[in-house]
């Protein structure tokens, strides 16, 4: 076969061949570079389930070194820590949770998450002996319908006689499912790219073999007619090298045919006489209280579909800037204020203020901007201590709206206050990833605005979204 191969090669033109062979060496770096970014794409999306997951351990072992703010006292047992930590932590579109009590599930996460690994009995089976141990557990487990990754969080209440533990989960099938759109791009992408190089290399070996075409028609012609005819010669590349010793060598055999043309001549002159004479030559619910259950799960709709859409966008702000980033309309200034600060009110033990409200209406995306504001004010009650004071306001200027967050925490260090808004950044003021700012700036970036800061160390910041306006009419 590999002898058939090569005569079929050897019986293609020199141009087809050059041409193949940089098809086909473009095709293999796509293929390998396609790999590299395929490998690199799940590993970092197990890298950072991992970071996921660790954050999920450090938000638990705070919550539980705290005291249950329905009480103010020390949690008495692992039910009202479990309740808590479900109904506290935002679970992406992939993720799901649930608490584990003496070996059997007591609690699950809230309505509004899709997910639900609960009811898959064999990830239940696989990870019940992890709950029984004192350390956390990483693992993955692949069932008839899943491919889970989880983390298995103990819970000390060995004083009641009890084992608990909290489970989050993350579906790396859907994981994966999330870089489908980004390898058929690629895909796509390295398709067209391949044939826009099969395009030019046709092209440009089709210039570059044309003085080799000359030079094959040049022979002919010198062969059916006379060899007077000469290859034109431009530059001083090895092709025009060629033409020139192709033109030498033609004037050598003109002059050696000249020589036997006057060979003949002569011979056919001096024996024209005596032969007249003689005649002669390539290409986190709780389910018990229903007034709770109704308000949480409309929050938290509320909170998941923009953390969805926060996931798809963010594939993205990370795909980036979309024309459909934003969904705009008409906002009254005034409701929006007062539904922010009624949701910011259960963030934390804070003594919550209104500074002063503008009674505007702008163009906005309510939700991204309600989510950016929260997320500001989470910022404020995590960096600062119960019963401190964190007032939101709105106000109104030329042309703008600023809305912004005040507290009376530990504020920021000079030095940390163009970190904290770089991605993965944060200030070293305790717990957290610097991703929420990120996501802040790339939210009032997107409606064409800017977030101020106003920091100084142990006396608060203020955080403002001043964002362009448009009244009504």
């Amino acid at each position: 076969m590999a002898k058939t191969l090569r005569t079929r090669l050897a019986a293609l033109s020199v141009h087809n061949r050059v041409i193949i062979a940089v098809i086909l060496l473009t095709a293999l770096a796509l293929i390998f570079s396609g790999t590299v970014v395929h490998l690199w794409g799940r590993l970092a999306t197990e890298r950072r389930i991992h970071t996921n997951q660790q954050l999920a351990v450090t938000f638990l072992r705070q919550l539980a070194s705290e005291a249950d703010p329905a009480t103010g006292q020390p949690w008495q047992g692992p039910d009202e820590l479990l309740r808590a930590a479900l109904q506290r932590t935002l679970l992406a579109p992939t993720e799901g949770a649930f608490g584990v009590i003496n070996s059997e599930v007591a609690w699950t996460a809230y309505a509004g998450v899709p997910l639900r690994p609960e009811t898959d009995a064999e990830l239940v089976a696989a990870v019940m002996p992890a709950t029984l141990l004192a350390t956390v557990t990483h693992a993955r487990v692949k069932t008839a319908t899943h491919d889970w990754s989880y983390v298995v969080i103990p819970v000390d209440f060995s004083a009641q006689d009890a084992t608990a533990a909290f489970v989050q989960v993350t579906d790396m099938g859907q994981e994966r499912a999330l870089l489908a759109p980004i390898y058929a791009a690629y895909a796509s992408v390295g398709a067209a790219s391949l044939i826009l190089v099969a395009l030019i290399i046709w092209l440009f070996v089709a210039y570059l073999m044309r003085p080799i075409s000359t030079v094959r028609t040049t022979a002919q012609e010198i062969t059916a007619t006379d060899i007077s005819r000469r290859i034109p010669v431009q530059g001083h590349d090895d092709l025009s090298q060629l033409a020139r010793t192709v033109n030498e060598m033609l004037d050598r055999l003109e002059a050696a045919l000249d020589g036997q043309r006057q060979l003949l001549d002569d011979v056919g002159h001096e024996l024209r006489t005596p032969l007249t004479i003689a005649r002669g030559h390539a290409e986190l619910i709780n389910a018990q209280d229903p007034a709770e259950v109704a308000a949480t799960r409309k929050l938290v709709i509320s909170e998941m579909d923009r953390m969805r859409r926060l996931v798809e966008d963010l594939l993205t702000l990370a795909r980036s800037r979309q024309p459909d980033l934003l969904r705009l309309e008409e906002v009254d200034v005034v409701e929006l204020t007062d539904l922010t600060l009624s949701n910011a009110t259960r963030l934390g033990e804070r003594a919550w203020r209104l500074d002063q409200v503008a009674e505007v209406s702008a163009w906005m995306d309510p939700q991204r901007i309600a989510q950016a504001w929260l997320q500001l004010a989470a910022n404020a009650v995590q960096y600062s201590d119960e019963g401190a004071v964190i007032a939101l306001g709105s106000r109104a200027g030329r042309g703008e709206v600023s809305l912004w967050v005040r507290d009376e925490g530990r504020g920021i260090d000079p030095l940390d206050q163009e970190k904290i808004f770089q991605r993965t950044m944060r200030a070293d003021l305790g717990e957290g990833t610097g991703l929420g700012l990120s996501i802040v700036t790339a939210i009032v970036a997107s409606h064409g605005g800017r977030l101020d800061l106003d920091s100084t160390p142990g006396q608060g910041s203020t955080f403002t979204m001043v964002l362009p306006r448009k009244e009504k009419q």
